[in-house]
Formats: structure tokens, C-alpha cells, sequence
């Protein structure tokens, strides 16, 4: 992973003794809340429903042992013992009080963290392939490019008050695990037919009030014009872009508004203007970049494991974990582990000090001291040894992390809604762990196979609810929260937003209408073999629309 320089340990420190100076200031009443919200916002600090928050960046999703356990500590000695994984890979402790808040800033920077420009108008943490560098089926690893545009974009200059917040996700391969088509700019690494790396550049994607799968703006952009491009998309973004109304600033209003020709137009008038100057990346800087991320030196192994097989047929819950939390990696004898932080019945993307220090644990003993976060609020261990997946396991265990579901319709992304969000309308955590709950034996969700539940608690879709193959948004309608489904999204290549099905459900009945749906699927499939999302896009919503509220 990236190491920091002397530039970079200078340049977080100068921002954590400004924000210091800041905060006191505002705890001695020398700046109004109002004054101090824009500088807060610089440094990762909300203002929630009770308390501040504090959200900090893990830029693309790579953590080290050493800043897991940071966080651990933090969490233990600042907040309330846990921590919160959100989908733009960060972590958010939800309880600090702001008088500590520089101290925690000066405790990360010790181990190469920060929380600047994980929120306010601005080009945010750039996200990627939570199997990154490890995978079987990438091109190539997106985290180097996604390091490249860090440095590029802390605190660029002209990109500081952007019309609206600017997300970046990049994926390394054909198969899109990191949502690049619901962002601002989404990024496939591809191969042209002479066989040079570049990317397929997707613009103007996004969920919220107006969702907009990405319009695919270039079909190959070599490496060395990635920064050129990019700026040329957030010049024209930051001129033409809406500032008279917040909920029409984002680039896909542009997109929608003006057309993907005039846009495209603009930006390649701009890219041909900029792209032989300073922007230009040397084919040097990309491979001394690159070079912070190579694989660590796995000893050879054989490809099938001898202990994995008999651990397995000696226990049928370490063989169900494998079939669902462990995938494939490039190295022969190796795998990643997805490490759930979707317990039945508890609270999605949640870890606690102890089980951070745990995970930490497990990452220097097997793992290589490294640890990814995934844009679906998990935890990932990148390169395991197959003979070593038991040992893991089995501290899995003990640390309460073993659950088996990654996939499954218990493995749901989870907003954290009205019981902690000033904007929700209606609660998430409760609505998903009874849906959990409902669900939670492994044998029923085998039986149901891969499904994705994303919850809402609010149009702003932190859930991701427009993309989840069952979609759940929570609204208030005089004074009750109420939830509307959605059927059909998807996140990957094949991206869709979700149909609205009907009118919303109670509290009291919205698990009912879950399982509604979930044994409507069961009973149209085709077969066992044939997943949610593949049954709705063949029959479509009716079957679904007259089990939930009859026929027309």
C-alpha cells in the first residue's frame, strides 16, 4: 500500500494543527455554529441527530494491520467501543466528543489517516475493486490509478467548491465490483487491441433524489492522459454545473439537461487543450506508483488444499463460510476472505474495537498485515493461503465474525437512518435486523441463493436502495414512516435502477411484504439455480405487484 513522504506527513499535520485552532475557537464561542459548519465539513466532521460524527477517509478501500488497530483504539478510547463502514469505504465513529476530535486527527495522521475531503463539495474518497491487486479475473490492480488521483485531488485548487460532492470509483476488471456505473466518473481498466491498459470512462452517474445510470462518455483512455481527462470532466462540471439549486448539481443534471454529445464535446475541446502539459503522466510516475502495490511474496502453494478439504468435511459450518465468504484469487493456493459485518440480527457495517483488533490480528498472522473495506460495508483479507482458511476461520469465530452470508439476502447494505441521521425520514437498523432475523437460517438463505437488500432511510439513498435487487426506501408521510419497494437494481455491469412496485408498508408489515416477495421468487424461478435478479429481469415486476397488493 502507499506510504506517505515527507510532503505528506507536513501536509496532514499543517491541516490537523489548523483544525485544531479551529475547534477551539468554536468551543470558546469565538465562531457560530454556522461559521464553523464549512470548516468542519473540511475535515470530515458532521453534525448529526445527536452528536457529531467523524468520517475518515480509507482512500480505495486499503488498510494496514497497524491503522486498523488505530482505529480500534479510537473507537475504544474516544467513542463508544465500535466503529461504522460505510459504502464509500471509510469508517465513521458516530459518538466523539468535538473537543477530542483534533486529537483523534493527530493520532491517525500517525499512522498515515485522515478525514480531509470525506465530505462538503469536493472530489471524495476515490473508491475501488474491494479485491483489488488479488482478484483472478482483473486487467489490472485499479488502486494504483486510484492513488494517482488522490494525490491529484487533495485539495486541488480549482475543484475545492465544486457545484456538488464528486465521487470517483474504479474497477479493474470486465466485472464491476466497485458501482462505477452510480458515480460521477466510473473507471474500467480495459485492453485496447494492441494490448495497452487505459480505461472505458463512464460520467454522470448516480443514486439520490434523481438516480441516472452512467452515460459512457470514451471507450479507451490511455493511462498517461488519466489526470488530463479527468480534470477536463471536472472543468467542465465546475463551470456549467448548477449552483442555484442543490438538488440539480450534481454532473448527471448536466448529463441529463445537456446531453451526453455536448458534454462529451466540451470535454474534449478542454482534454486537447491540456492533455501534452503538466497533466500528462509519465509512464516513470505511474510505475513508482505502482510499485507501492505489489503482491506480496507468496510461497507457492498447490492449488487445491488438503487441509481446507478436510476441515470441511469435518465441519459443515466452515464449509458453508467457505462456499459463500471465500473467492478465488489470482495466485494459485491462495483466496480472499470476505469477513461479514452483517451478523443476523445486528447492525450492518458496525465492527467493535475488540473485533477490530481481532481482524488486525488475523491480517498480520495470515494476511500479509493487510485488510480491505468493501463498498458493501464489509471487511476483506486479500491474500490467505488456502491451508490457513480454518485458522482463520476459526478466529472468525471467536471474534463473533464468521456469519456466512456474503451474497445473500442477509448480507444487505444498511443506512444509518433516523436513529442516528438529521435528514432520514424513517429508520433503517431496525427495519434490517428484523429483516435478518427473518431470514437468518443458513439453510433458507442457500435455498434462496444471491440476492442484495439495500435500505434507505431517506431519498438521499446513502442505502443504495435504487440498485438493490430488492429495494427498500423509507418515507414519512404525515408523521409515519412508511417504506416503498423497489425491484430490479443492480450495481455491477449490468446496472438498472430499481421499479417502484406500489404504495409503502408499515413498520408492521414491511418484513411481511419481504418475505412476500422472496416466496413469490421461490415459487416462479425456474429452478433453484436461477438467481433473484435473473427471474424479475425474465418475468419482470407483475407476479411481484400481485402478491403484494392483488391483482388489477
Amino acid at each position: 500500500m502507499y506510504v506517505y513522504d515527507d510532503f505528506d506527513h507536513a501536509f496532514v499535520g499543517a491541516r490537523v494543527a489548523q483544525f485544531r485552532d479551529q475547534v477551539a475557537r468554536r468551543l470558546s464561542g469565538d465562531l457560530t455554529e454556522d461559521q464553523f459548519k464549512p470548516l468542519r465539513l473540511m475535515n470530515g466532521v458532521y453534525l448529526q441527530l445527536h452528536a457529531y460524527m467523524l468520517r475518515i477517509a480509507i482512500p480505495y478501500g486499503t488498510l494496514s494491520s497497524r491503522q486498523m488497530r488505530k482505529l480500534a483504539h479510537i473507537g475504544r478510547t474516544y467513542d463508544r467501543g465500535f466503529g461504522h463502514f460505510t459504502t464509500r469505504q471509510n469508517l465513521q465513529f458516530n459518538w466523539p466528543a468535538l473537543k477530542d476530535i483534533p486529537d483523534i486527527l493527530t493520532e491517525l495522521a500517525e499512522v498515515e489517516m485522515h478525514a480531509i475531503q470525506t465530505s462538503g463539495n469536493c472530489i471524495r474518497n476515490v473508491t475501488a475493486d474491494h479485491f483489488a491487486g488479488a482478484a483472478a479475473d482483473e486487467i489490472a490492480d485499479p488502486r494504483p490509478y486510484a492513488e494517482i488521483l488522490r494525490q491529484w485531488s487533495s485539495l486541488h485548487p480549482e475543484f475545492s467548491y465544486l457545484p456538488r460532492k464528486f465521487k470517483i470509483a474504479i474497477s479493474g476488471g470486465a466485472h464491476d465490483r466497485a458501482a462505477i456505473r452510480f458515480h460521477d466518473i466510473g473507471l474500467q481498466l480495459v485492453r485496447n487491441a494492441a494490448g495497452e491498459i487505459g480505461f472505458s470512462v463512464y460520467i454522470g452517474g448516480g443514486m439520490g433524489r434523481t438516480p441516472f445510470t452512467a452515460w459512457h462518455l470514451r471507450a479507451f483512455l490511455p493511462e498517461s492522459d488519466l489526470l488530463a481527462y479527468t480534470e477536463s470532466i471536472l472543468r467542465v462540471y465546475n463551470l456549467y454545473g448548477r449552483r442555484d439549486n442543490k438538488y440539480k448539481a450534481r454532473i448527471k443534471i448536466l448529463m441529463h439537461e445537456a446531453g451526453l454529445d455536448t458534454v462529451r464535446a466540451q470535454v474534449e475541446e478542454e482534454f486537447e487543450r491540456i492533455r501534452t502539459g503538466v497533466l500528462n503522466l509519465p509512464a516513470s510516475d505511474i510505475d513508482r506508483i505502482k510499485a507501492f502495490f505489489r503482491l506480496p511474496d507468496l510461497a507457492e502453494k498447490p492449488a487445491v488444499s488438503v487441509a481446507e478439504a478436510k476441515a470441511a468435511a469435518q465441519d459443515a459450518a466452515f464449509e458453508a463460510w467457505v462456499a459463500t465468504n471465500v473467492t478465488a484469487h489470482k495466485v494459485p493456493g491462495y483466496a480472499s476472505v470476505t469477513i461479514s459485518l452483517k451478523p443476523i440480527g445486528g447492525i450492518a457495517g458496525d465492527a467493535t474495537s475488540a473485533q477490530m483488533d481481532a481482524v488486525a490480528d488475523l491480517a498480520d498472522q495470515y494476511g500479509y498485515g493487510e485488510i480491505r473495506v468493501s463498498h458493501v460495508q464489509n471487511l476483506i483479507l486479500p491474500h490467505v493461503a488456502r491451508d490457513d482458511l480454518k485458522a482463520v476461520y476459526d478466529g472468525l469465530v471467536a471474534a463473533e465474525l464468521a456469519t456466512a452470508n456474503i451474497g445473500l439476502i442477509t448480507d444487505m447494505i444498511v443506512c444509518p437512518g433516523l436513529d442516528y441521521c438529521a435528514l432520514a425520514n424513517a429508520r433503517s437498523i431496525p427495519v434490517a435486523q428484523r429483516i435478518s432475523e427473518a431470514f437468518g437460517a443458513q439453510a433458507k438463505q442457500d435455498d434462496i441463493g444471491p440476492l442484495q437488500i439495500k435500505i434507505s432511510g431517506c431519498i438521499n439513498a446513502c442505502g443504495h436502495h435504487h440498485v438493490g435487487h430488492i429495494g427498500i426506501l423509507g418515507v414519512d408521510r404525515k408523521g409515519e414512516e412508511l417504506y416503498q419497494i423497489t425491484l430490479g437494481g443492480a450495481a455491477d455491469e449490468q446496472a438498472a435502477v430499481g421499479e417502484i412496485v406500489g404504495p409503502g408498508f408499515t413498520t408492521d408489515e414491511i418484513v411481511g411484504a419481504i418475505e412476500t416477495v422472496v416466496e413469490t421468487y421461490r415459487d416462479i424461478r425456474s429452478g433453484p439455480e436461477e438467481a433473484f435478479i435473473d427471474t424479475y429481469r425474465r418475468i419482470g415486476p407483475k407476479p411481484f405487484k400481485e402478491a403484494l397488493y392483488g391483482a388489477d
